[in-house]
């Protein structure tokens, strides 16, 4: 049995009784008012799930009441009552904001349908607004963890070009979080209720990432049996994300710079030009400098994309914020447990070469797989459990008055290192003070693939 609040609002008072009793029988908790000006004066006290109100009254008719409760609660639905003959009044309500209309005489069993349909709708309506809410939160600019001071500049940057129509080029390490900013400066844009749209360039190939960017007419290759929309129509008013366009071929290159030049393209196998109102963010994992340098990415489109860039640094370089991460995912996942401060140092010592996302699947294992209220270094993989080492005896190196190459030294300590430990990476690791996952992302980033032993 439904257990909705209705307010009744008719002058006359039999009628206001026959509604009573029939919406009553049906389980509602029904309330009553004689005028529009006493529905207003008893609205947030009653705070009703739906009001059913006569068009024509004395003092304030149905309409004028309408509009001064949909001011005050926009949401709330509304059946108007109108008599025979004034379905233009009942047009006008709708169009003010009436969810629904009934013109007298009308069968009670109608009544009741139509007070059903409209709170459904209601409830359609709630949802949507939730969903809306929910999605905003989710790419919100508070869900993108961290109080560093790295990520509160990023946070300073998407608020400020949000509010722009400015391209925006995003750059990380995979697995740091570039879709969450690229969702974010939707977000807080104007385009926020248009569509955001995107695309993975690198995961597809040339032609059927031309095909995907600018659509295709009937017949413009063998089985395009009809014509379809690209996602530059899809996203029009909105927000396009190129995920890794570093990736993209010169080809599309070429054509992706017209449509920045010019906001115009054509299908494929298609001679009308279609404009488009699209907001580009493009996110990448490559330098783009060096792709221009050795001739895989025009220098004229680098210019047009990076209007406005935006780095998100590695977890390693923000490991201030893992404490955070951490209570966030324990959060999104459901769980209650608390991370031991054991634990907890393991994840913050570990080098996390895949960044946010690791982390993320990381709390998630251990909140599968373990067992208890609290998380320990036994729950984590393996190469987080090793002990990290707290400092060490303190390197003898005394440095010259010109200065030195970190990026130089760290690269001769590596192969100090595994020179030490006979290419054994776990020595070499413990030598370091570090994880082996650590020194293998250490050792990629110099170019060390020597022969190398795990244990």
């Amino acid at each position: 049995m439904p257990n909705e609040k209705l307010l009744i609002v008719d002058d006359e008072k039999n009628m206001r009784t026959v509604l009573r009793r029939a919406l009553s029988a049906e389980g509602y908790e029904v309330f009553e008012a004689a005028t529009g000006k006493e529905a207003l004066d008893v609205l947030t006290d009653v705070m009703p799930d739906l009001i059913v109100m006569d068009q024509k009254m004395p003092e304030m008719d149905g309409l004028t009441a309408l509009k001064k409760v949909k001011r005050l609660l926009p949401s709330l639905p509304v059946v108007i009552l109108t008599a025979h003959g004034n379905v233009q009044s009942a047009v006008e309500a709708v169009r003010a904001g009436a969810t629904e209309y009934l013109t007298k005489p009308f069968d009670l069993d109608e009544l009741k349908l139509v007070v059903s349909k409209a709170l459904g709708v209601r409830d359609l309506f709630r949802e949507v607004d939730t969903l809306r809410a929910e999605l905003k939160r989710e790419y919100d600019l508070a869900t993108i963890v961290g109080q560093s001071d790295q990520m509160r500049d990023i946070y300073d940057v998407v608020k400020k070009v949000a509010t722009t129509n400015a391209t925006v080029m995003v750059y990380g390490e995979s697995g740091t979080g570039k879709e969450l900013v690229a969702r974010a400066v939707h977000e807080y844009s104007r385009r926020s209720k248009k569509p955001f749209i995107q695309v993975s360039c690198a995961a597809l190939p040339e032609t059927l990432l031309e095909s995907e960017l600018f659509g295709y007419e009937k017949g413009a290759f063998t089985g395009a049996n009809t014509a379809k929309k690209g996602r530059f129509e899809l996203a029009d008013g909105g927000t396009l994300f190129l995920d890794e366009i570093g990736d993209i071929s010169p080809a599309i290159q070429v054509k992706l710079l017209r449509v920045l030049q010019e906001k115009t393209f054509e299908h494929l196998g298609g001679t009308k030009t279609i404009k488009v109102d699209v907001r580009i963010v493009g996110a990448t994992n490559r330098d783009l400098q060096e792709a221009i340098a050795d001739g895989t990415f025009r220098e004229d489109l680098y210019y047009r994309l990076n209007v406005v860039p935006i780095t998100v640094p590695p977890l390693r370089d923000r490991k201030e914020d893992i404490p955070l991460l951490v209570a966030h995912f324990l959060e999104k996942l459901g769980s209650k447990r608390k991370m031991s401060k054991e634990a907890m140092a393991r994840l913050v010592a570990y080098g996390w070469p895949g960044n946010i996302r690791e982390l993320e699947n990381t709390i998630e294992r251990a909140v599968i797989l373990g067992s208890g209220d609290v998380i320990l270094p036994e729950h984590l993989p393996a190469e987080l459990r090793a002990e990290p080492v707290p400092g060490g005896p303190p390197v003898p190196i005394e440095l010259p008055s010109e200065g030195i190459v970190l990026e130089n030294l760290e690269k001769d300590l590596l192969e100090q290192a595994l020179r030490r430990a006979g290419s054994n990476q776990t020595k070499a690791a413990k030598l370091l003070g570090i994880s082996r996952h650590e020194l293998l992302y250490r050792m990629e980033k110099f170019g060390l693939h020597g022969p190398a032993k795990r244990s």
